[in-house]
């Protein structure tokens, strides 16, 4: 099983997704996903989400924050949106894409978990011995706190 398809499983099984996908937001494409239907359609809604992802990261940029984005969330009246930026990749432009049955989704359940599941995703990527954004490693992200 591929890095790819063991992410895009584990983000199916946060408690509340119907649709997951990891997307290229330089292109807009879809590398792969699990979920969605005809009332909700993967391949309208990730170049559409792409489009978010680089207005964000433009405006940040122009108002000279010195800050990446990590996530997005977007709450529509029965469901959330997140966004999740997979950082660290140089030549990479990545973000996970789930979509989550607010009834039924614990929102700060779903963000802490795909969080792990972008960190997992970027340590085993074969890029990942360079630094991640913001000069931080990967190893920081899994030591305690205490130690950071």
């Amino acid at each position: 099983m591929s890095n790819i398809d063991h992410s895009l499983d584990m983000a199916a099984n946060i408690k509340g997704a119907f649709a997951v996908a990891l997307v290229d937001y330089d292109s807009g494409m879809t590398l792969g996903s699990r979920g969605g239907s005809a009332e909700f359609d993967l391949d309208v809604a990730a170049p559409g989400n792409s489009d978010v992802i680089r207005t964000k990261i433009e405006v940040v940029e122009k108002l000279g924050l010195r800050e990446s984005v990590e996530d997005i969330l977007i709450t529509l009246d029965t469901q959330y949106h997140l966004l999740r930026l997979i950082r660290g990749l140089p030549d990479e432009k990545l973000f996970f894409y789930v979509a989550l049955n607010r009834a039924q989704a614990n929102l700060a359940m779903a963000r802490r978990d795909l969080k792990v599941i972008e960190q997992e995703f970027y340590m085993s990527h074969p890029a990942s011995n360079q630094p991640r954004q913001g000069g931080q490693n990967a190893d920081q992200y899994f030591q305690p706190t205490a130690q950071r």
